[in-house]
C-alpha cells in the first residue's frame, strides 16, 4: 500500500508555494490586465503576499501557518471591505492561473488545484 501525499508535497512543498505566491503578486503588480484587482490591494503587497503564502501552505496540506497566526480564514468576511466584482475576480484568477503555470510543472496537479481555487474566487465576489 502506498502512502498518500498532500498536494503541498506533490507540488514541491515550501519552495513551490513561495514561488507560486511571489509570482502571483508579481503578475498582479505588473500586468495591465490585472489593474482593477491590483487597485483593491494595499500599495505595499508584502502583507498580502505573506498571508496568501500562509494560507496556501495550509490549504494545500502543509503546516497550518495561517490558522496558527490568524485563526479561521473566514476569507469572504476578511475581504468584504474590498469591492470584488467580476472584473477583479477574473483578474485575480488570471494571475493565479499564470502563476501556477509558471511554478507548478505538473499539469494534472494544476488542474486539481484550479477547480477549488476557481470556486473560492467566485465565492469571494461581493458586487455585480
Amino acid at each position: 500500500m502506498t502512502e498518500a501525499i498532500t498536494l503541498y508535497e506533490a507540488i514541491g512543498g515550501d519552495a513551490t508555494v513561495r514561488a507560486l505566491t511571489d509570482r502571483f503578486y508579481d503578475l498582479m503588480d505588473t500586468l495591465p490586465e490585472a489593474a482593477r484587482c491590483r487597485a483593491i490591494h494595499p500599495p505595499d503587497l508584502s502583507g498580502s503576499r505573506q498571508k496568501l503564502y500562509d494560507y496556501l501552505t495550509g490549504y494545500l496540506g502543509g503546516p497550518p501557518i495561517y490558522v496558527e497566526k490568524h485563526g479561521h480564514p473566514m476569507l469572504r468576511r476578511r475581504h468584504f471591505m474590498a469591492e470584488i466584482g467580476p472584473a477583479e475576480r477574473d483578474e485575480w484568477l488570471l494571475c493565479f492561473r499564470q502563476a501556477m503555470a509558471e511554478t507548478i510543472a505538473n499539469e494534472k496537479l494544476r488542474d486539481i488545484i484550479w477547480a477549488p481555487v476557481e470556486r473560492l474566487a467566485l465565492h469571494m465576489q461581493n458586487k455585480e
